[in-house]
């Protein structure tokens, strides 16, 4: 499930998330059903992986870059990660832009169309829930401040600007969002879809109550005015907080592993904070 944040500040654009990948095995019957007597019940276990990478980056446009969260792979029998399909969709870049520094939204749009056939060509499903998300994140040539599209695939894959005027900022974040949800924004963010069903509220004043509890619960953050240091900062302590909160609830444990950072900034372009590394077989020692 994961956690994903990309925040448009001032300075820069900062993409973070953590690393780990959660998969559902499902336990055989204990023992064979003879004819008339229930079936065993199904046992289904979560399978956690702690080096996942989910933050992207073509090397041909170094002031863009992505994260991913969501789905953890693309096809069932022979599954892959967004990250390893980067030689591929660096091949279509280099093709359809040879030489050319793209814009934020030309990126989104290639990104997702490249996914969305590599989903639709491997039959996977098409549900609420399902989706495999990208937060794509950069500078325009000669731009002041950064762009943000959010892009959801498979079911919808037009990439979605966030926080799009000039002197919007702030963050987008998904997966496992509802300690930060409850943090940042001061609610979590099915309240009002609860409250709803509940009181049977019908959708307008869903909407009105939603913007009531954000205009006096969400945090105060002065998001114009952090610098870059702070905003790094803010991205890795939500998703370090989620894993931390994670290790006493009953649940998925779907936020676990390194937190990758990456800043992007129109002077320096597309620079790694923190990431992990391979290693070798001393680390199992420490």
């Amino acid at each position: 499930m994961s956690l994903g944040i990309a925040f448009k500040s001032p300075e820069g654009v900062i993409l973070a998330a953590d690393s780990r990948v959660t998969l559902t095995a499902t336990l055989p019957q204990a023992q064979p059903v003879l004819p008339g007597t229930p079936s065993p019940p199904t046992v289904l276990l979560p399978c956690t992986y702690d080096n996942a990478t989910k933050l992207l980056h073509v090397k041909s446009q170094p002031h863009i870059g992505a994260v991913t969260y969501g789905a953890a792979a693309i096809g069932i029998r022979e599954p892959r990660t967004a990250h390893s399909y980067l030689p591929e969709l660096e091949e279509i870049v280099n093709k359809e832009f040879p030489g050319k520094r793209m814009t934020v939204a030309e990126y989104a749009k290639v990104l997702s169309d490249f996914f969305m056939g590599k989903w639709t060509s491997q039959n996977m499903p098409t549900g609420p829930g399902q989706d495999m998300i990208f937060l794509v994140g950069g500078y325009d040539f000669g731009g002041v401040y950064g762009k943000l599209f959010e892009i959801f695939i498979p079911n919808n894959p037009t990439p979605v600007e966030r926080c799009g005027s000039a002197g919007d900022f702030g963050m987008v974040w998904g997966g496992q969002r509802e300690f930060a949800d409850r943090l940042v924004g001061g609610f979590d963010g099915r309240l009002p879809g609860m409250a709803q069903a509940f009181l049977s509220l019908d959708d307008a004043k869903r909407d009105a109550l939603e913007a009531h509890l954000k205009g006096n619960l969400q945090t105060q953050i002065p998001f114009a005015f952090l610098p870059l240091q702070d905003c790094v900062d803010l991205a890795i302590f939500l998703i370090r907080m989620t894993i931390v909160m994670q290790h006493w609830i009953i649940g998925v444990r779907g936020v676990g592993g390194a937190v990758d950072v990456a800043v992007i900034t129109q002077t320096s372009g597309f620079t790694e904070i923190q990431k992990k590394q391979l290693r070798g077989e001393e680390s199992w020692q420490k």
